[in-house]
């Protein structure tokens, strides 16, 4: 067993033993499909054209959700724009050496310049303490709904970008962020270009086959059918031909199973790395790599 592996697992018991009681969809595995939450989704958009943070106005499917964007680098419509999505439990706009943040690590921790605007997005229940995160995602629907709050979002930056005539929109993600950025492919397919970061369309096999599974609540893994037919979305993702998807997995990651994931792009050109799924994120220069190389 390699160092990859090993550390996987090892961070996934550790966190399994943090949360207690509070695990993924241990109080409820109810919820509406992701297609139909994002389509009971209405958003509205604050103007902006500068860097800051903004919050806009959003409703998904009558679940309260508090997505927001932070505009951390502008330099207008003539150059590429970047909206990058965060792993599960980030804290998305701490930009602190010490903060887990892909964001920071990849964009802004190290010595050299990136010619595009950076707009990082905010996935919904990541804006207070884990212990309320942990609470939330006790209940699938909450998942789901922040999800689709978040492709949502995707698509109101895009389209009002787009409305304002920015050509080359890249979306990306990690993890979490990984698929936020699939989802919108899959069911608005509006950006120039989609970078996937350790994600697929099997969402699901996260939580019920992957070692993630410690941290999934008991009745969701004696029902597997019903949380995979609200999670996964391998056959819609599968009837988007268009050639515009980039991803990236990592060969020993234990929660984004590389065997499993890697069929969801089997006519996509994929970038595989040697490292597991806590060893990529802790690898910023691998995923910058990979996003600049689209620029």
């Amino acid at each position: 067993m390699n160092k990859h592996v090993v550390l996987d697992k090892l961070t996934a018991t550790l966190a399994s033993w943090l949360t207690g009681r509070k695990k993924f969809f241990s109080e409820s595995i109810e919820s509406r499909p992701i297609q139909e939450l994002i389509k009971k989704t209405w958003i509205e958009l604050p103007d902006f054209n500068a860097c800051g943070t903004f919050v806009p106005m959003v409703n998904t499917g009558g679940i309260a959700v508090d997505p927001a964007f932070k505009v951390v680098q502008w330099l207008g419509q003539e150059f590429p724009t970047i909206l990058f999505n965060h792993g599960n439990n980030e804290q998305a706009f701490d930009f602190r050496k010490t903060a887990k943040n892909t964001f920071y690590q990849v964009f802004l921790n190290w010595n050299g310049t990136i010619e595009a605007n950076l707009i990082q997005i905010r996935a919904p229940f990541h804006n207070s303490t884990l212990s309320d995160y942990q609470e939330k995602m006790t209940d699938l629907e909450n998942f789901t709904a922040m999800l689709a709050a978040t492709v949502s979002l995707n698509e109101g930056i895009i389209q009002k970008l787009t409305q304002e005539g920015h050509k080359k929109i890249i979306l990306s993600g990690i993890s979490l962020g990984g698929w936020v950025t699939n989802l919108h492919r899959t069911f608005f397919n509006s950006a120039s270009l989609y970078l996937p970061l350790l994600a697929g369309a099997h969402l699901a096999e996260v939580f019920l086959s992957s070692a993630y599974q410690k941290l999934t609540g008991k009745i969701a893994l004696e029902q597997p059918t019903s949380v995979r037919e609200v999670l996964n979305f391998d056959q819609l993702f599968s009837e988007i031909d268009s050639k515009n998807l980039y991803p990236l997995l990592a060969r020993y990651d234990q929660y984004i199973e590389y065997n499993i994931q890697k069929t969801d792009y089997k006519d996509h050109p994929l970038n595989t790395i040697e490292c597991g799924h806590v060893t990529a994120a802790l690898s910023p220069q691998l995923l910058r790599h990979h996003i600049l190389n689209h620029l």
